[in-house]
């Protein structure tokens, strides 16, 4: 037989012990997780893409379910009904895509939004305004738009925190 992609869970919040076991074992592993700013500088700085998952390829013939079973923290591989679910290669490529996509546009908030997109103002002063994304401020959890107030024709640029914006859906 040969190596296949498989889904392993763990515990709850111990993604990251379950993780450096399996490659302490010298198994490949791919755990997607994205990159956060937290408010409080003490809580984690990586965010699991899927929280409670990740991947191991492997023989499981060679090696055998019971290594994952019964490995610390880990809940064992996803199976269906005594068989594990065999994860594609072409979704794990497209899994890592799509997390360096995100991380490339500076996090989940960021992917998909472009200057020029309509956002709307969720809290703050100006919260209910909608107004047009201009950039991502480098090196901060900030972004600048662009409002327009009252019936002036002039956008006024503004900052704000990344999190007060969201993207306005478009309508059907």
């Amino acid at each position: 037989m040969s190596d296949y992609w498989y889904a392993i869970r763990s515990k709850p919040r111990k993604e990251e012990v379950v993780w450096r076991q399996i490659r302490t074992q010298g198994y490949d592993v791919y755990y997607p997780r994205l990159r956060v700013q937290p408010i409080n500088p003490r809580s984690r700085k990586w965010r699991p893409y899927f929280p409670g998952y990740m991947f191991v390829k492997v023989d499981i013939v060679q090696v055998g379910l019971s290594a994952f079973q019964w490995m610390p923290h880990a809940m064992g591989l996803v199976c269906f009904g005594d068989e594990p679910a065999v994860v594609p290669e072409n979704l794990i490529v497209a899994i890592k895509k799509r997390v360096d996509e995100i991380a490339a546009a500076g996090g989940e908030l960021f992917a998909g939004l472009s200057h020029g997109d309509t956002v709307i103002i969720d809290n703050g002063p100006f919260a209910g305004y909608e107004a047009i994304f201009d950039a991502r401020i480098s090196g901060s959890e900030r972004v600048r738009v662009l409002l327009q107030l009252l019936n002036s024709q002039r956008q006024v640029p503004i900052e704000l925190d990344a999190a007060q914006i969201k993207q306005k859906k478009p309508s059907k």
